[in-house]
């Protein structure tokens, strides 16, 4: 089973930039996106429906702005759209498919770059997505959680980690909670599980010359449940290409979908 999470920042202009193309010669049985930056009704050309794929989607109700989508080879026996907090949904960064006992979610958790108010409204999601997370837990589904986290876990997932504590993806708090997450032994990194390499990045900053230098960041991941810690064989960063300031991470499971 292979599993592709991408964060498109606009999944128009990832498509001008050859995503779809390189997409088709994948084999991914799942393609989570994040930051669609567009409504349903402008994704009607083929191109946003791949034809081995059923294509879900999930937009903010603000236009150019966040959205997720889901690919599923299979037909899903269920699509969940949103976490069912209208303040989080109203943003669309949340999509569930079911398939037998497998789930798989396309993620997209806030950043809070851009000043005081979004950071306050990045920890308030962070708090609520926990909860979410325990619910999730208490189904005993396998679940693999793919998406843009904005959060670097550890010194090793980021270029600069010295000079970056004091900045939004890597401050003390939001590294506790994803400590937190993986202490319970409920969540587990499904990268880490791999690849314990250094300078492994997901996201490069526009400026500069961070992607040509690798000055990067890894906030894209794959989070699974404990039950399938043991069927994580292979994983890779596209780079290849520059898609959008973000890479595609593609993570290879030994389990078929069940």
């Amino acid at each position: 089973m292979r599993i592709i999470t991408f964060n498109a920042n606009g999944i128009r202009s990832a498509e001008r930039k050859g995503f779809f193309t390189w997409l088709a010669q994948q084999n991914a049985d799942f393609v989570c996106i994040q930051e669609t930056k567009a409504q349903i009704a402008q994704l009607d050309a083929s191109v946003f429906q791949p034809a081995s794929y059923h294509c879900f989607y999930h937009d903010a109700q603000k236009k150019g702005y966040s959205g997720v989508a889901l690919y599923c080879r299979e037909k899903p026996d269920e699509v969940i759209y949103g976490m069912g907090d209208e303040e989080i949904d109203f943003e669309g960064r949340y999509i569930e498919a079911r398939l037998g006992n497998l789930s798989v979610i396309s993620l997209y958790l806030p950043s809070g770059s851009s000043g005081d108010l979004r950071q306050t409204f990045k920890y308030g999601v962070l708090e609520k997505f926990r909860a979410h997370l325990h619910t999730l837990e208490k189904t005993g589904r396998d679940i693999v959680i793919c998406g843009d986290w904005n959060i670097a876990h550890k010194p090793i997932d980021l270029k600069n980690w010295r000079g970056n504590q004091k900045n939004s993806g890597f401050l003390p708090e939001e590294r506790a909670w994803m400590d937190a997450l993986f202490s319970e032994n409920q969540w587990c990194d499904a990268f880490r599980l791999v690849n314990q390499e250094a300078d492994q990045y997901t996201w490069w900053s526009n400026r500069g010359q961070a992607r040509a230098n690798n000055v990067g960041w890894r906030i894209d991941y794959h989070i699974i449940t404990a039950s399938l810690k043991d069927q994580v064989t292979a994983t890779s960063i596209y780079t290849a290409e520059n898609f959008s300031d973000h890479a595609p991470l593609i993570i290879d499971y030994s389990s078929a979908v069940d």
